[in-house]
């Protein structure tokens, strides 16, 4: 973070509680996607008893970039501290530890829940046809099953796909390339576990 931004945190002494830093910080997180509008920059304005938004800008930055930073990259417990440069107050390196500790499990879960997830597959079975009646070169009829655990009640989804001859052979190719590979890095790994066994 630019240490700038850092000499921008001390505004949020100016309000009257806990609660209100409390609350621009879930403010903050909860619009992390669409950032504030006017009635909660109104309100964050109030409790900072700041008069116009070009002072305000620059502290939101600051939060905002701290809260990703305690966020993703993250920061245990005992590890907090290591956020601020020294010359950020200590009692607002406190104020700001202890909210960060109290939001930490909840936001961490809201990013769990942000974060795609890719459908499982249940089930998959083939079949041969032909493409059209005038063609009579088979194609294989690929039929999966898919369900996404993330989203429990979405159900099943079922997609159905041709392969002809060709695209197959390339693709099973691919595969089996795939699968050598895989087979080469685990028998590396198992042999360099053996030596420092050894070792």
């Amino acid at each position: 973070m630019e240490r700038s931004l850092w000499g921008h945190l001390p505004l949020l002494m100016r309000s009257n509680s806990k609660e209100s830093v409390e609350y621009i910080l879930q403010a903050l997180w909860r619009t992390r996607k669409t950032g504030l509008d006017s009635a909660d920059r109104h309100i964050v304005l109030d409790m900072l008893q700041l008069e116009n938004d070009s002072d305000l800008d620059p502290l939101l930055v600051c939060l905002r970039m701290l809260i990703r930073r305690f966020v993703y990259e993250n920061f245990s417990k005992d590890d907090i501290h290591k956020l601020f440069p020294t010359e950020v107050l200590p009692e607002l390196q406190r104020l700001l530890t202890l909210l960060l500790q109290k939001f930490q499990l909840e936001w961490r879960d809201d990013l769990l829940k942000d974060q795609v997830s890719l459908p499982r597959l249940k089930a998959m079975t083939w079949d041969m046809a032909n493409q059209d009646a005038e063609s009579v070169d088979p194609v294989a009829v690929i039929n999966l099953k898919l369900q996404n655990d993330a989203q429990p009640h979405s159900g099943e989804l079922d997609v159905k796909f041709q392969l002809a001859q060709d695209t197959l052979e390339t693709m099973l190719r691919s595969m089996y390339s795939i699968r050598d590979q895989l087979s080469n890095m685990d028998e590396t790994s198992t042999r360099h576990l053996s030596q420092e066994t050894n070792v």
